[in-house]
């Protein structure tokens, strides 16, 4: 998967949302890295008391290896002008680091939200967590973090925020259930998943792991059961997630997780992988639309 490019993210932000406010690059962690960095978005206060509105916090994808939040600005304004505080969050990406460095700073991203969100008239008892691909991988395994304590210690997490503080989860095109990566002919290798174990010496190499092991605390469709909260999820046929999304579907019914989907299929070309960038596509904004109601459901 490779980086949006300077382009790309302009073509996605063209002709900004207006009515919001912006806030970009605000360190959540303290070290001065773009890694650590957040963009928040609200609607544009307009004089007069506003009551506190639901915190939507959003994952970039980019297989973990590449991508970034200034691509996804418009997608966040989008739902702020519809009356959500929106965190639109960058984290530390592999090779160079492992899954572990990155839930440790989406932890640190939302432990950012729980002591600050209000100063930007947000309401951090109604968060939504969501993401696309691996952005919604990281999404998921956050809100499964906060009702079972194995994976929270497999990860060294201490979860910033409570189950009750979790009104919803957003999965697009997301990479929710890791047994696709051993299906054959899979379009991505268990190299993916190589990539995401600590690395150092011989002592910690990934050989020292059995990989469908290690996939199982990667894995949020493991994880996510009948204590997990409403689910929005977008895919399509077109999209090479397609399986794992259906999987993650069938799973959070068989718990009796209410599921909202918006499944596309094969004769609907604008809705490759992540297509949910693109706002030019109808596709996409119908996402939007259906995205709005179930926050504005959820978190209510």
């Amino acid at each position: 998967m490779r980086a949006v490019s300077p382009g790309e993210r302009r073509r996605f932000n063209v002709e900004p949302v207006s009515g919001v406010s912006y806030w970009f690059d605000i360190d959540f962690v303290g070290d001065g890295i773009r890694s650590h960095r957040l963009d928040v978005m609200a609607p544009a206060n307009t004089g007069g008391p506003v009551s506190p509105l639901p915190v939507y916090v959003y994952f970039h994808g980019g297989g973990w290896t590449s991508g970034d939040k200034a691509s996804l600005t418009k997608y966040c304004a989008t739902q702020a002008a519809d009356g959500v505080v929106v965190v639109n969050v960058n984290y530390r990406m592999a090779p160079h680091f492992h899954l572990g460095h990155v839930l440790e700073d989406a932890n640190a991203a939302l432990a950012w939200v729980n002591s600050t969100i209000g100063d930007f008239n947000g309401d951090g008892q109604r968060c939504v967590l969501g993401g696309d691909s691996a952005g919604g991988q990281i999404a998921a395994l956050m809100t499964a973090a906060t009702f079972q304590p194995e994976l929270a210690e497999h990860y060294s997490l201490d979860p910033a925020l409570r189950l009750p503080q979790l009104r919803g989860l957003v999965q697009h095109c997301s990479i929710v259930d890791f047994s696709v990566f051993f299906d054959k002919g899979f379009v991505m290798s268990l190299n993916f998943i190589r990539m995401l174990l600590p690395h150092g010496d011989g002592r910690t190499a990934p050989e020292r792991h059995r990989l469908r092991e290690a996939a199982h605390y990667m894995s949020p469709i493991e994880w996510l059961d009948s204590r997990c909260p409403p689910v929005f999820i977008t895919t399509s046929e077109r999209d090479f997630f397609y399986a794992s999304n259906m999987n993650l579907i069938a799973r959070l019914k068989e718990h009796g997780v209410p599921v909202d989907s918006l499944v596309y299929g094969w004769d609907s070309p604008n809705t490759e992988h992540t297509w949910q960038q693109n706002y030019r596509y109808p596709e996409s904004q119908e996402v939007y639309r259906r995205l709005s109601s179930f926050i504005t459901t959820v978190a209510a």
